[in-house]
């Protein structure tokens, strides 16, 4: 059973989490979001993956926030460092889930911001990133993307079509012009976070995680396919390799030949041994 709840407010926009409640000391699932920055929605969490885990005993937060560019970079940051003290602080008014045991999930973008949350001081118990990505200065991101440029060509006047002036948190795929737009020209970093990227990056590194890991990073599971043509593969490997040699416990999934987005391909044998990995890995950080 699904409830919905308003976890925060800025300005005109409200922004929403589904609980899926699970019973009295269960451990948290926080699941976040892809989509760049730019678009997606919550309810991209297929039914089918909500009720693995949860019937693998965990809660599930399934968190909407503030989408670019019409939400500043940092603001956007500051949404999902909200989300995570509404649960430890808020969410225990509806819900006696255990909120010392949370775990932080994200795909792609979702995945990013999951490993940026490893990097600051409100660190969940574990982290599971599913083809997310640890270094935003990389130049995978900051100079045209070959695969993208083999579709047609956007201009910036056809990507902003769908761009408004008011914040949202429900990016509809006609968005995904904007982000073609950027990896078609290489200037997602300058498009979403309002910074030269490459010419100014030092007023990004705080945000970007391979540059900020210790060894108080959480525990983490990358999930990645070796043929992702969107969020490179090698995102997940130096970010794994990194924890390593940090002393972090961290583990990869390699998913051969799998793209982008595998796990909604769910009953596909590879992704369902996958999740059952995912489940292990859980468990052994968050069940006491």
């Amino acid at each position: 059973m699904k409830d919905t709840k308003i976890f925060k407010k800025a300005d005109n926009c409200s922004i929403s989490a589904d609980i899926y409640y699970q019973g009295s000391n269960s451990p948290v699932i926080i699941y976040i979001h892809g989509g760049a920055l730019i678009f997606g929605t919550r309810e991209w969490l297929p039914l089918e993956q909500i009720e693995y885990f949860r019937r693998s005993g965990f809660s599930i937060v399934n968190i909407d926030y503030r989408l670019a560019p019409e939400t500043d970079f940092e603001e956007i940051i500051e949404d999902i460092k909200d989300a995570l003290n509404w649960v430890r602080t808020k969410a225990i008014e509806w819900y006696d889930f255990d909120f010392t045991n949370i775990a932080v999930m994200g795909s792609s973008a979702g995945g990013y911001l999951s490993l940026l949350i490893g990097t600051m001081d409100i660190r969940p118990k574990a982290i599971v990133s599913f083809y997310g990505y640890g270094d935003i200065l990389g130049q995978w991101y900051s100079e045209p993307s070959e695969h993208y440029c083999q579709r047609p060509i956007i201009n910036k006047k056809t990507a902003y079509e769908y761009i408004g002036d008011r914040e949202l948190t429900n990016g509809q795929w006609e968005r995904f012009n904007f982000y073609l737009y950027c990896r078609q020209h290489g200037v997602w970093i300058k498009e979403v976070t309002g910074i030269e990227g490459i010419n100014d990056s030092t007023a990004l590194t705080k945000y970007n995680p391979i540059n900020n890991i210790t060894s108080e990073f959480p525990p983490t599971l990358f999930l990645h396919g070796n043929q992702d043509t969107d969020v490179p593969f090698e995102q997940s490997v130096i970010m794994y390799e990194k924890l390593k040699e940090t002393g972090v416990e961290a583990k990869l999934i390699t998913l051969d030949g799998a793209d982008h987005a595998f796990d909604q391909n769910f009953h596909n044998s590879s992704v369902q041994s996958a999740f059952k990995e995912i489940v292990d890995f859980l468990r052994s950080h968050l069940v006491k």
